[in-house]
């Protein structure tokens, strides 16, 4: 894995934003989405809102790109009650009135029908995605595309759920990094208590993404910037292990070769 600068001046972390690179890949994002949109045949764009700034960005560039084509979805399960404010905050500041579906209903009958799953991380990965098809029933009535808000540093170390918040049919945010995404969001004026906020995949009441990964963004976007850079050498294995174990996720439904080609039939 080579260096690479992004929107910095320089490839390290400590580097200094370029603020017209910043505004010149926002740019190209609202143009890229647009394109992705009419090239589907599509209308506009639906995405989950969870309160937190990957979201807040996409929907940000979602409205630039859309205007009133774009729809935004709550949908609690037991996990959204502390982003309820930063929600109404995000509304006003793009000017969207989001909708809600509530899913802790269907959450629990699931729950229920399965009885036998024991595991804390598989029963709070059904949330997302539950959300995932709540997201494509609402994108297929409207013709609209899923916009994920998966992140580069997400995506690198399989930080979502497969076929959960994974499952999307664009991806804006994949080639930015954490602090990236939190200068964008800088420059699309969400508002200042999503932007300063605990990153939070959402999956249980008070959940934090640093706690549960046992390394901090900064250190992932170090790393990701320059792979020689100085973090702890335990966060770096655990780096490695973690894309390396999530690369199912990135290449989904992997499938073997082409028979002729493994029996050479001529």
């Amino acid at each position: 894995m080579s260096k690479f600068i992004g929107l910095r001046k320089e490839s390290k972390y400590e580097s200094e934003f370029d603020a017209k690179k910043v505004e010149k890949y926002a740019n190209y994002l609202i143009e890229w989405m647009r394109k992705k949109v009419n090239l589907a045949g599509a209308k506009g764009i639906v995405l989950g809102i969870s309160g937190g700034i990957d979201s807040a960005v996409v929907v940000a560039l979602a409205k630039r790109a859309f205007n009133e084509n774009v729809l935004g979805v709550i949908m609690p399960v037991d996990s959204m009650q502390s982003d309820a404010e930063d929600i109404k905050k995000l509304e006003k500041s793009v000017g969207l009135k989001f909708i809600t579906v509530d899913l802790k209903n269907i959450y629990e009958a699931i729950k229920q029908a399965i009885k036998k799953i024991n595991n804390p991380l598989a029963l709070s990965n059904i949330k997302p995605r539950l959300r995932m098809s709540t997201l494509y029933a609402l994108a297929q009535e409207n013709n609209y595309l899923v916009a994920g808000t998966g992140n580069k540093c997400e995506m690198h170390i399989g930080y979502f759920t497969k076929y959960g918040d994974g499952g999307s049919d664009i991806l804006p945010l994949c080639k930015l990094l954490k602090s990236e995404v939190k200068e964008l969001a800088k420059y699309l004026n969400v508002p200042d208590s999503i932007i300063n906020k605990k990153p939070s995949a959402g999956l249980w009441e008070g959940q934090s993404d640093e706690a549960e990964l046992g390394f901090s963004y900064k250190d992932l976007d170090s790393y990701l910037l320059d792979p020689s850079a100085l973090i702890d050498q335990q966060v770096k294995d655990k780096i490695e292990i973690m894309h390396k174990n999530s690369e199912h996720k990135r290449n989904v439904s992997q499938q073997p070769e082409e028979i002729d080609t493994i029996l050479n039939i001529k």
